[in-house]
């Protein structure tokens, strides 16, 4: 019989998931006898040899944990990472990272990522829409991998996550704008989809309309060398007092097209950011930003995943870290 005999075709023969399949052959004690005599049987039936390094898993001691990333040039993945990675090394966890480009196949990813035995994973993607988030829940669901969310946003109270509330957080920025009697205040937004800048938008356009101002969302790109093309004539044909980036660099990006226009920041126009990177500290002015506990999310989400990873009950699936508004020269 070929030693090309996948894994996948043992768990399908079997009728199992990828990750039983995987039990059997480096946690046999795991796996109720009836179903591993059955997965044992297909594996002699087909032939089927498990590479080195799977079978160098059986004895392994560790715990593997993946983690999906969209980019890991953004400053917020970056610090996230940091706060995932200081708790792993504190339970000796090893980490494998899976990346998600933007036009990623996510059903070969998701099979990627299992076929890697993975014991369980941290999703920072949040690029992926509801049906993805679905899939996803799904897969991972059926291979028995727990999982939870950090710093995404999807509408299901029984997905595990660890965030800040955005849509309150969009809603206190833009107030504070208006407060100081800013009436065309500008959301510096992505074209690309985000489930974090949603929530954003959302609580900016109810803050706008609740004081009785339209909505304005400008939809630019993360990429500085890109947004500031579109920045280059946004005061020749608009109104503007007040602008909020959906990210610090946008901000900064803003408010430096502002400053070369010959528009006072504080003076004429008042900017504010997200995240409260070392962006907002760096800029002149330097700008106000709602600060985000990134490194923390990380690291909660890393302490919660180890407590369904060890089949504990934790005492909320659903973390909302507190977030504040830290006031600088720009607002």
């Amino acid at each position: 019989m070929s030693t090309k005999v996948t894994i996948y075709e043992v768990a399908l023969a079997a009728r199992v998931s990828l990750a039983t399949v995987s039990r059997v052959l480096n946690n046999p004690e795991k796996v109720k006898p009836d179903t591993r005599d059955r997965v044992l049987k297909v594996i002699k039936e087909l032939g089927y040899r498990p590479n080195a390094i799977a079978r160098g898993l059986a004895s392994r001691k560790t715990t593997t944990v993946g983690v999906l990333i969209s980019d890991i040039t953004r400053a917020s993945v970056a610090e996230m990472l940091g706060g995932i990675s200081d708790i792993a090394m504190k339970y000796s966890y090893s980490i494998k990272l899976f990346s998600a480009h933007e036009n990623a196949n996510m059903e070969d990813l998701l099979n990627d990522i299992v076929a890697e035995q993975v014991d369980g994973l941290l999703l920072l993607n949040d690029e992926l829409d509801s049906n993805q988030m679905k899939a996803t829940k799904e897969t991972l669901e059926r291979n028995e991998i727990p999982f939870v969310l950090a710093n995404v946003i999807y509408d299901d109270k029984t997905v595990p996550s660890v965030s800040i509330d955005y849509e309150k957080a969009g809603y206190e920025i833009t107030k504070l704008m208006v407060e100081q009697g800013k009436k065309n205040i500008y959301l510096l937004s992505t074209v690309r989809k985000y489930s974090v800048n949603d929530q954003k938008e959302l609580g900016y356009s109810n803050a706008m309309k609740e004081s009785g101002l339209e909505p304005k969302i400008f939809r630019t790109s993360g990429n500085t060398s890109v947004n500031r093309q579109h920045f280059a004539n946004f005061f020749s044909d608009k109104v503007i007092d007040g602008a909020i980036g959906v990210r610090d660099s946008i901000a900064v990006s803003f408010m430096n097209i502002a400053n070369e226009s010959g528009r006072t920041v504080p003076g004429q126009v008042v900017v504010a950011g997200f995240q409260n990177t070392k962006y907002g500290i760096l800029s002149r002015p330097t700008m106000t930003s709602i600060d985000i506990p990134v490194y923390d999310i990380g690291a909660v989400a890393m302490r919660l995943l180890t407590k369904l990873m060890n089949k504990e009950t934790p005492d909320s699936l659903q973390v909302v870290l507190p977030h504040y508004i830290v006031r600088r020269e720009s607002l």
